[in-house]
């Protein structure tokens, strides 16, 4: 590769370059290579410039024991050879297995340093007992079950999310670049980091206990990409209602809408089946009987037919798992075993 020659010219003629390890600097050049042949491909957008303070990675390639090395020193802390560097101490959180060909450092905006060995996990296995629960995503609620079990994303307390906007105030108030500034970056950035951190480890406990417990988990194809994108327009052609459309970008993707059902097929692949989101709000899961009078509120559900009163996510979540009417798709219950029901309906539902 050209570049890989260029590499190796420029660090013979700078000694900084040639002080840091030719192994992150050649996997950094292959990396944006990749990333180029996926934006002309059209699969992934164009590469951005990395940014201090956003973009602070790096990645190791090599075979274990020859490049880097890893090794545990206590019940909770381990130690990673990285190359000019040396032994860097880190959290023992998990075990590293065996096959392990590289790892990434990176350090996020709060200024902690994180190392992540790309490993896949084993899935969990089905428990075999032929039980099928629905999850539908929302916004004022993140999870509802068609057990009847609502659950949120874990978020910032009262006095956090108080204090979060006292610092965004003070930040617009500073100037830009100056120390100040860079000082409530910082305490902004380690408030926004535990937020992330409380809705990652709320994804992982939520995911894991229906891959647990239950053969086929059934969820709306919700287009999460599409659904969150800016409102803005152009100064030609301004859209209408920009600052609601904002609210609720936000409100989905602190919700983690997208992260949610793409952890429950990590853990339980081949048992996640989504369902055609259409109608599900507003159908009856007693009788059936579909209009948008049945929906009342947010979180008030009541038939005009039947009279069956529900939270209205718990309902959608049961016609997740239950005959759709007018053969829209098919139960989820039926997905992974179609001999189950004979059924004269066209099946239209997106199987992961």
């Amino acid at each position: 590769m050209a570049q890989a020659r260029q590499l190796t010219e420029a660090r013979e003629a700078f000694g900084w370059l040639r002080g840091g390890s030719q192994t992150v600097q050649q996997q950094a050049l292959r990396d944006h290579a990749q990333a180029m042949t996926n934006f002309f491909a059209g699969t992934h957008r164009k590469p951005t410039w990395r940014k201090a303070g956003v973009h602070e990675r790096f990645r190791i390639v090599g075979q274990r024991g020859q490049q880097w090395e890893v090794r545990r020193v206590s019940r909770k802390v381990g130690q990673v050879r990285i190359p000019k560097v040396g032994w860097v101490a880190f959290r023992w959180s998990r075990g590293v297995p065996e096959g392990v060909k590289s790892y990434r450092v990176t350090r996020d905006r709060a200024g902690r340093w994180h190392v992540a060995f790309a490993a896949i996990p084993d899935p969990i296995p089905a428990p075999g007992t032929g039980e099928v629960v629905g999850v539908d995503r929302g916004v004022v609620v993140s999870a509802a079950l068609s057990t009847g079990d609502l659950l949120n994303v874990a978020g910032l307390t009262g006095r956090e999310a108080q204090r979060l906007l006292r610092l965004q105030r003070r930040l617009a108030r500073a100037q830009r670049g100056s120390n100040r500034s860079k000082r409530v970056k910082a305490a902004v950035a380690k408030l926004k980091a535990r937020e992330c951190d409380r809705r990652k480890d709320w994804v992982e406990q939520t995911t894991a206990r229906p891959a647990r417990r239950y053969d086929v988990i059934g969820g709306q194809a919700l287009p999460v990409a599409a659904m969150t994108r800016s409102a803005k327009g152009t100064l030609e052609q301004p859209n209408r209602n920009v600052a609601a459309k904002a609210g609720r970008n936000r409100g989905i993707l602190a919700n983690a809408r997208g992260g949610l059902v793409g952890r429950l097929e990590h853990k339980a692949p081949g048992r996640v089946v989504k369902i055609n989101p259409r109608h599900t709000s507003q159908r009856c899961w007693e009788c059936g009987h579909t209009a948008e009078e049945n929906r009342k509120s947010q979180a008030v559900f009541l038939c005009v037919a039947c009279g069956h009163t529900d939270n209205a996510d718990v309902n959608a979540a049961r016609n997740i798992t239950d005959a759709p009417p007018q053969g829209f798709g098919v139960p989820a219950r039926e997905a992974l075993q179609p001999s189950a029901g004979a059924t004269n309906r066209e099946p239209q539902l997106i199987t992961s």
